[in-house]
């Protein structure tokens, strides 16, 4: 409610002269001449009191939403306000009645609650509060707001508090009166008061306890849980009635609500970054239910408006200062971020309290089941569960808003608690095998005796069929995993098609469904231990994986292997990704890491990848159509179960046999050539290809400048004629041979670290990485795409070139992390430091050393340094030019689909995600592995 017009000088001192008048006249003790003794009079007096009082109540509120500091009659407005406030304080404070006797107390605080009774339940005096509040500075947590009690604003702001939390006050008077029913006032004060940005930044801090204080959060958190339906409509119904700048409507209501809270229940230090405590009483699984509440409405609204940084909805990036509302910010002090608000769930004390309330909760369970007399902070019975999805929402809250760390914050915390990972891995076992203690098969073939095991013997690449070619060239592209430092023991080739028993036995019957099989909570935890294991196996190193056999035993390893293989494929297979699409993602990503680990160095039988596959077997033709058919829709609706088999390609690869694997390439490439030949374009040799003329000393140079341009037409086949170092044309014809010879030589000889593109690394291994003064060369950064093509048109033709990339590289260009271990390959002496790093402070028990040495380990994994001396803008730049690129090549995408096995502790090659678009991008993208 606000006023009609502005008011003049003249009215405001009329205003205010009234106001001290009524003031001076509750406070005289002759009952015959105070306004006050209407209250407990005759009926008819009772309510000539009561409609008066309303009246002055809704127009000192009126005041009150209106009255702005920046205003140019501050003075006289203020001098209003003062009074204005005084007085609806002492309508409800029965001891500024000097009039009133004993007997009349009780009639009297029967009246005062029907009038606070009427302004709880009609809004005004909250949505006037809040109207007051927003426009209040906001202060940073480093600034403090220290006002004079005696200031004006200080007693303006203390008024308005005083009325916003007295129904609470009345709600906690020992009074057998529940005539009166104070879940409105509350229901308002969550609505208006609790949705104010920065609430606690706002109030001076001597005002802020109050707004802390358990006897007003508990009403509001219980009234949300009761009404959170009608709550939550009324917060929207606000957001869009207000008119704001779009610079405070970055986050909705709802978001307000939970930093708020987050806030209020919290008390940190500023001096201590993991030092803090919740307010004294607090409950526990009242405080998680109900951030749980709003974090599943705010991720409703992130998910009505789309993409949240997208600009056109009005959302913007959090992070960016420049787009912070300076308007009531202090200019002088570091700008406050919405996130900052939330800094107490990222701390490890927040969770340790929470973990600790648990187990608290479960003894009390034990102990006293039957006791009604216990503690006051563990009266909810917090769950398990609760907690858990407490941290799934934050997680992808925090990814949603955090546009630079992401979630890193939140996985800080949950990776560096111990014992957490451990407990939910229980919890999902146990769920998935129905509480039986059912093991996986622990004998192993003959060719898995030796899993996990380490020595210094190199193992021998078992892959005889008729793609051997094909196999030996991916192997050659990735780099022998043979030279690896660390190797299994295990010399006899590792079958590529096992058994059809025993894979059986990995096939988990509790994830047959896939998504669609598992409920909520499970989907829950499955997504929350998923991502903290992800985030965990980032930086363990193999001494820890193998041998300490830490955070679970390879054993244990093998069966969150199985189970997750099975609900992912089963999830692809049935086509239920957009279910529980959060938990499949992170179970992708974690059973991806598995999966590359174990392609180092083994510990899973090598059939439990192939076993969700082993009983419907695809065809190799048809999954490659299936593929084709998935990538040329696109662009348009289907609704065929084409894609779900395409996913499975794609996604999980590895339950295909490696045999397969190269088939299906095959087969692409084969249904491409036939496309082509139907649209009348030549891929063989003949009329139709490419002509081109080669000088042998400049055979990089000549093929750069006549092949470059080509495009699709790379795709062609390549007559060549090379002319001799003594100038003189070379007797013979192109029949394919000198095309191959051609290719072969070129990729020899721009691949040679004398040449100046690429360089080797200093491990013993000598891969290659792009020359970071390649780009001082004439053309150096186009040469580089260039060898792409040349790779692209390699694989599409079958012809075997004889290098191999390092593999922290290799990744890199694939957009993965590295592990840990990896970087050894790549530069022994970042690696030595990190692993110095990782040991020295991690032995702390402090968690900001702990995540400190994390973030340097994770920083150079995602690649910052690439070569020793190397810039990481260099090194991103030689990256990014080796996408290969041959137009519009097999309309697949096999960066994910070939998944070489070499020798199970290889790399991976994208040969043709160095493609550009329509290159071997769509087609011959190639991950060896």
């Amino acid at each position: 409610m606000q006023l009609r017009r502005k008011l003049n000088e003249t009215e405001m001192k009329c205003f205010s002269t009234c106001f001290r008048i009524l003031l001076q006249n509750m406070n005289t003790a002759d009952s015959a001449k105070s306004f006050c003794s209407l209250a407990v009079g005759t009926a008819e007096e009772k309510s000539t009191w009561f409609c008066q009082a309303k009246k002055l109540s809704l127009l000192c509120f009126s005041l009150l939403a209106d009255y702005d500091v920046t205003y140019d009659n501050g003075e006289h407005m203020i001098s209003l306000i003062v009074p204005a406030m005084r007085l609806v304080v002492s309508l409800l404070d029965l001891k500024q009645w000097k009039c009133l006797k004993n007997e009349d107390i009780a009639e009297a605080d029967f009246t005062v609650k029907r009038l606070l009774c009427f302004m709880g339940r009609s809004s005004v005096m909250y949505s006037s509060i809040r109207g007051f509040l927003m426009k209040l500075k906001i202060c940073n947590a480093l600034e403090t707001k220290n006002t004079i009690p005696t200031d004006n604003h200080f007693l303006v702001t203390a008024a308005a508090l005083t009325l916003a939390l007295r129904p609470f006050q009345s709600k906690s008077e020992k009074s057998n009166d529940d005539s009166f029913d104070s879940s409105v006032a509350f229901e308002h004060y969550f609505i208006f008061i609790l949705t104010v940005p920065y609430l606690t930044r706002r109030l001076p801090n001597l005002l802020v306890p109050a707004v802390k204080h358990l006897s007003v959060l508990s009403p509001c958190l219980n009234a949300l849980l009761v009404s959170k339906n009608i709550i939550f409509v009324e917060m929207s119904k606000l957001q869009h009635s207000e008119n704001l700048p779009s610079t405070d409507k970055l986050i909705p209501s709802c978001g307000w609500a939970l930093a708020n809270i987050i806030d209020l229940v919290t008390v940190c230090s500023n001096n201590i970054c993991d030092s803090g405590n919740f307010i004294q009483g607090l409950d526990y699984s009242l405080y998680v239910k109900v951030v749980n509440c709003i974090s599943e409405n705010l991720l409703d609204c992130f998910g009505n408006v789309g993409v949240l940084t997208r600009r056109e909805h009005g959302y913007v990036e959090i992070g960016d200062p420049s787009l912070q509302d300076n308007s009531s910010v202090n200019c002088n002090q570091p700008k406050l971020s919405y996130l900052d608000l939330l800094s107490s769930v990222y701390q490890q004390w927040h969770l340790r309290k929470l973990l600790f309330s648990l187990e608290k909760s479960r003894h009390n369970q034990q102990t006293y089941s039957c006791s009604s007399n216990q503690d006051t902070e563990f009266i909810g019975n917090l769950r398990l569960i609760d907690i858990v999805y407490f941290y799934n929402f934050l997680l992808r809250i925090f990814s949603s808003l955090n546009p630079i760390g992401g979630s890193l914050p939140i996985l800080n915390v949950l990776s560096f608690t111990p014992g957490l990972l451990v407990q939910l891995w229980e919890t999902l076992e146990y769920s998935i095998f129905n509480g039986n203690d059912c093991m996986l098969p622990e004998h192993s073939s003959s060719n898995d005796t030796n899993i996990g095991c380490y020595n210094g013997r190199r193992q021998k690449p078992g892959i005889k069929d008729t793609g051997s070619k094909l196999v030996t060239m991916f192997q050659k592209i990735a780099g022998k995993s043979t030279d690896l430092s660390i190797t299994l023991t295990n010399d006899s080739p590792i079958p590529n098609q096992p058994s059809q028993d025993t894979p059986n036995a990995w096939d988990i019957g509790g994830m047959k469904r896939g998504s669609q099989g598992i409920s909520n909570d499970m989907s829950c935890i499955l997504h929350l231990f998923c991502a903290i294991y992800s985030h965990l196996l980032l930086i363990l190193d193999d001494i820890e994986f193998y041998e300490k056999q830490v955070p679970f035993k390879l054993q244990q390893q093998q069966r969150i292997a199985s189970v997750l293989n099975t609900f992912v494929y089963n999830s692809l297979i049935h086509s239920t990704v957009q279910n529980k699409k959060p938990a499949l993602d992170a179970a992708v990503r974690c059973l991806h890491f598995l999966y590359e680990r174990d392609c180092r160095h083994k510990f899973c039988p090598s059939y439990l990848w192939v076993a969700p596959a082993g009983r419907g077997h695809i065809p190799i033709a048809a999954a490659a159509r299936a593929h084709e058919a998935a990538h040329s829709n696109l662009h348009f609706v289907d609704h065929s179960p084409i894609p779900s088999m395409s996913s499975i390609v794609t996604t999980v690869p590895h339950v295909f046999p490696f045999v397969e694997r190269v088939q299906m390439f095959r087969e692409l490439v084969k249904m491409d050539k036939v496309s082509r030949r139907a649209a009348g374009e030549v891929s063989g040799s003949g009329l139709g290809s490419v002509e081109i003329v080669v000088r042998r000393d400049h055979i990089v140079e000549d093929g750069f400048r006549q092949l470059n341009s080509l495009g699709s037409r790379l795709k062609s086949g390549i007559n060549v004629s090379f002319i001799s170092e003594c100038g003189l044309p070379e007797a013979g014809l192109d029949y394919g041979g000198l095309s191959k010879e051609f290719l072969t030589d070129l990729s020899k000889s721009a691949f040679d670290p004398q040449f100046g593109l690429f360089s080797q690394t200093s491990a013993s291994d000598g891969n290659l990485v792009p020359n970071i003064c390649s780009r001082l060369l004439d053309n150096g950064m186009k040469m580089i795409e260039f060898l792409g093509r040349v790779v692209g048109k390699a694989l599409y033709e079958g012809i075997l070139l004889d290098y191999s990339f390092s593999l922290v590289f290799v990744r890199k260009l694939l957009g993965k992390y590295s592990f840990l271990d990896e970087l050894s390959t790549l530069d022994s002496e970042i690696y030595r430091n990190l692993m110095y790093l990782k040991v020295t402070l991690c032995r702390s028990s402090s968690l900001e050393r702990m995540v400190a040495a994390q973030l340097a380990i994770v920083e150079a994994l995602q690649g910052a340094e690439l070569e020793k001396g190397a810039s990481a803008e260099c090194s991103m730049g030689s990256m990014k030019k080796m996408r290969v690129s041959a137009t519009d090549q097999c309309r697949i995408g096999l960066q994910d689909l070939l998944w070489v096995d070499d020798e199970r502790a290889g790399s991976r090659v994208l040969a043709a995600s160095m493609m550009e678009d329509g290159a071997l991008q769509k087609g011959t993208s190639l991950i060896v592995k």
